[in-house]
């Protein structure tokens, strides 16, 4: 479903400002501390010390004033001051120019403090560095309680599990557990494996995975998956995926690597400040120097000064922190809702799609066919019918061969079929002792020049006709039922301006009808896969933005050509998984609007950051440079305003949807 996403691309060059996040977000803060490995004293403890220090300092300079505190003993005291925080920051200065990176936010920093040493302000040159250093331990600090969220909700495997040998209970680590092994699996446990039910029943949590509370039902042989949580009687299960395939691994992997797929106002800001710094440290040079041509009464070290302050102003933190870090927001707060989005890319995309367009069946429909009319031929045995199309349906993996089979009963495996065929948008084709076998749509019957004597078209449930021997057999209806929040969904993107399409191979009729009673805006029905594509390709030919919604495998050509592919139900499928651009992990519809309000709402946070980071930093830019700002200033337009966007950004995670 995905045509740019099977595999998670490296992460772009981020060279141009070395802000290291190692946790994956491609920005990371990495002063010579790990905020995985550290308590928060810690991290905290060379702000504290430097915060003292200077506190004794500024004390000593203004009240105390000791006649001993003047000369080289002041200067050295404000350099004990300054090293705990100003270290780290010149050594990533200094390893970021070895690297040719020369205009780092660090390089802009050193020069700024160290400049203030020079002219003599030592306790401004301490508490820019100190503020600076207490601001990244609190971004580093936001950056990793996203990512320790995320993988919080997801990372639901526990490490041990109790497998039974020889018939006895025996506990190992899950990561040593075989696929054959049986699970035992007490009332409250979590599964670690994906596996197979033994038992007959059990009731199942699986909110970490869809987000859905309601509790699933599981009967003997359905598929359970690691994460799922054990509700009432004690459960056996026979693992069929190694843990680290499981679909919980790929889920955690796929939300973990989200992030390298980074959307346009990303690498838009990660651009502008490669271009941005070296401009602000030329203009600085220009605010100092160019004075002295211009002004009567010019003073070297006031206008030296007043570039420090334009310098420490124009670091760019807020923005290279904060906007990356509302994305990794905002796909935190999807998946908390059963929805992955493969990259912050398409929680842009997904905030300007203008049309919906869906397949009707397991999307909007519940995708469970029964059969409701079963109409064959006085000249054939009906039963022997209903097996051979029994029998040949069973080589399919539609909806509908199951709804045979749970009308006709066991498959008779005897049955002689051969050259078994599927005709794309048509059926299936098969020869049974010597004799064509048709099943499919009216369609197929035209294709073979097969004559029959019904009006199909009055039919509004689905119909497989059945020709066996070059000869029309008769037909089975088949009824499928609609989704309980399929009709909430249509209103939801109607409410957004949002045209909901609805495309499908199923008769004409029956699309039409379920489309009348959604209130859809468009259905169109017996569709072949090339006939989808032609209708997408109109609705983009208006310059109009299209998600499409569907399987993620059938209609791979469809979402191809969408902006946005989104999979309804990806929790049971690794292809639904590997190739889709957005994938929902239960079966609900109301998670289409969902996703598009998430995507909305981190865009409109990040675009809140970049509003805020230039005002603010244009207004001290002008104050400074006209010398009407200080360094403390200085300090709250860098420090303060990224203070405040990171806050914004986390906003999104408590937001309800």
């Amino acid at each position: 479903m995905d045509k740019c996403c099977s595999t998670t691309p490296g992460k772009p060059d981020t060279k141009g400002h070395k802000h290291h996040h190692a946790e994956g977000d491609g920005h990371d803060h990495d002063h010579s501390h790990n905020s995985g490995d550290q308590t928060v004293f810690q991290m905290f403890l060379p702000a504290i010390i430097s915060f003292v220090v200077l506190l004794l300092g500024i004390a000593f300079d203004n009240y105390i004033k000791p006649i001993w505190f003047t000369g080289w003993v002041r200067l050295v005291w404000f350099l004990a001051a300054y090293i705990p925080v100003g270290f780290p920051v010149l050594k990533d200065a200094y390893k970021s120019i070895i690297k040719g990176d020369v205009f780092s936010e660090f390089f802009l920093m050193s020069i700024a403090t160290i400049g203030a040493f020079a002219i003599g302000e030592y306790p401004e040159g301490v508490a820019v560095m100190l503020f600076y250093a207490v601001g990244e331990v609190f971004q580093s600090m936001a950056v990793t309680r996203a990512k320790g969220n995320i993988k919080a909700l997801l990372d639901q495997r526990p490490d041990e599990v109790t497998v039974m040998v020889n018939n006895q209970p025996k506990t190992m680590k899950a990561k040593e557990a075989k696929i054959g092994d049986i699970i035992q699996l007490k009332p409250g446990e979590k599964l670690a494996l994906d596996g197979e039910l033994l038992s007959d029943s059990a009731s199942f949590n699986t909110a970490a995975l869809t987000g859905e509370s309601k509790p699933d039902t599981k009967n003997k042989g359905e598929a359970v998956l690691a994460g799922m949580i054990n509700m009432n009687s004690i459960a056996l299960v026979k693992v069929n995926t190694a843990y680290e395939d499981s679909k919980l691994s790929k889920i955690l992997e796929l939300v973990q690597n989200a992030t390298a797929q980074k959307a346009p106002t990303e690498l838009f800001i990660r651009k502008f400040a490669k271009v941005y710094t070296p401009i602000v440290v030329f203009l600085a040079i220009g605010i100092c120097l160019l004075p002295y041509f211009f002004v009567s009464d010019y003073q070297f070290r006031d206008w030296v000064y007043r570039a420090l302050i334009f310098l420490v102003i124009s670091c760019p933190c807020a923005l290279v922190i904060s906007i990356p870090l509302g994305y990794f927001g905002g796909i935190g707060a999807a998946s908390r809702n059963g929805i992955l989005f493969k990259g912050s890319n398409f929680l842009d995309s997904i905030a300007e799609i203008q049309n919906v367009v869906m397949d009707k069946t397991g999307t909007m429909t519940e995708g469970v066919f029964k059969v409701q009319e079963v109409s064959i031929s006085p000249e054939f045995n009906k039963e022997e019918i209903l097996q051979l199309v029994n029998a040949l349906e069973s080589k399919s993996t539609h909806p509908v061969a199951t709804a045979i089979h749970n009308y006709a009963g066991e498959i008779n495996h005897a049955i002689p079929l051969e050259n078994v065929e599927e005709i794309a948008g048509h059926g299936l084709k098969a020869m049974v002792n010597g004799k064509d076998l048709l099943a499919g749509n009216f369609k197929l019957m035209d294709k073979f020049n097969i004559s029959y004597d019904i009006n199909h078209a009055n039919i509004v449930y689905t119909v497989i006709a059945v020709a066996y021997d070059n000869k029309f057999a008769g037909y089975i209806t088949i009824a499928d039922s609609i989704k309980e929040d399929a009709k909430e969904t249509v209103d939801n993107l109607h409410k957004m301006n949002v045209k909901a399409t609805m495309l499908s191979g199923d008769k004409g009729t029956v699309v039409k009808y379920v489309a009348d009673q959604l209130g859809i805006d468009n259905a169109f029905g017996d569709l072949l896969p090339e006939d989808k594509v032609n209708k997408v390709k109109e609705i983009k030919a208006k310059n109009q933005t299209v998600a499409f919604v569907g399987d993620g495998v059938n209609d791979a050509p469809v979402v191809a050509l969408s902006d946005v592919g989104i999979a309804m139900g990806g929790l049971g499928s690794d292809a639904t998984i590997e190739t889709a651009d957005v994938v929902i992990q239960d079966d609900k519809p109301s998670k289409i609007p969902m996703a598009i309000n998430i995507g909305k709402q981190t865009k409109k946070i990040v675009w809140q950051n970049i509003v805020l980071a230039f005002a603010v930093k244009a207004v001290v830019l002008i104050l400074g440079a006209g010398g009407l700002a200080t360094m403390w200033e200085a300090v709250f337009a860098d420090v303060g305003v990224a203070l405040l966007a990171i806050l914004n950004a986390v906003r999104i995670q408590r937001m309800k949807f």
